[in-house]
């Protein structure tokens, strides 16, 4: 038998997520600049009209993004990306210098909110393939030591960005690495999560939705925050 949760009207939003994205200007190169100067402008502006969420788009952990642009790459394989002793992917100190000394997104996330605006991030499904490749720990409820290797799916890739390998669910542990990023979200105070690459997998297309079980794990590493996060 199906265990089926029955939701109150008042859980469901009245309107879709209304904010701004800084991919369709930025590109994968806004800085923390940029986001402060578009989230002023939402905020004397377009926040009395219910626009609230300031969202960072892809590539925000790549110190390299957007070099190679001249050359027709976009996403730069094997590029610099920063990631702390857990594999989770961490600010790019050069655009956004608040980050540094392991701040995280905590103190642009703090400003933002001091706008009465929401702050929000993009990630990729997965586990960085860069982790995966050199053995790099992850973070578990119990201090047993597991590397990324040992959960990621080298099979399950996205046909357009380079940075991720799957998290295969029937991996021990693979629940504590969803549970360990969205607990790092949680305390920068993040409000809204984009996960790319995850309603259709079409580098799959006999199997299109084989990204269902991590869906699973990431609303259940949403629940297990503690905080309410779109």
């Amino acid at each position: 038998m199906i265990n089926e949760k029955k939701y109150n009207k008042n859980d469901v939003a009245p309107v879709p997520p209304m904010g701004w994205n800084s991919y369709d200007y930025y590109n994968t190169m806004v800085n923390e600049e940029q986001i402060k100067a578009n989230a002023e402008y939402m905020s004397k502006n377009l926040k009395q009209h219910g626009w609230e969420y300031i969202v960072i788009d892809i590539q925000w952990s790549d110190s390299n993004a957007g070099k190679q642009n001249d050359k027709n790459v976009q996403y730069i394989p094997f590029s610099q990306f920063n990631i702390d002793e857990y594999s989770r992917q961490i600010p790019s100190e050069n655009r956004f210098p608040s980050s540094a000394n392991e701040n995280g997104f905590k103190p642009l996330s703090d400003y933002i909110h001091s706008l009465g605006l929401k702050f929000g991030i993009h990630i990729m499904r997965g586990i960085p393939r860069y982790a995966a490749h050199n053995h790099l720990k992850i973070k578990t409820h119990d201090g047993t030591l597991v590397t990324a290797d040992m959960i990621a799916n080298p099979f399950s890739i996205s046909k357009w960005n380079p940075d991720m390998y799957g998290v295969d669910s029937s991996k021990p542990y693979a629940q504590d690495y969803y549970d360990s990023i969205f607990e790092l979200y949680a305390s920068w105070d993040v409000d809204f999560v984009k996960v790319d690459d995850i309603c259709n997998t079409n580098m799959y297309p006999q199997n299109p939705y084989s990204a269902e079980k991590e869906i699973e794990m990431i609303s259940k590493a949403i629940e297990n925050s503690g905080r309410n996060m779109v």
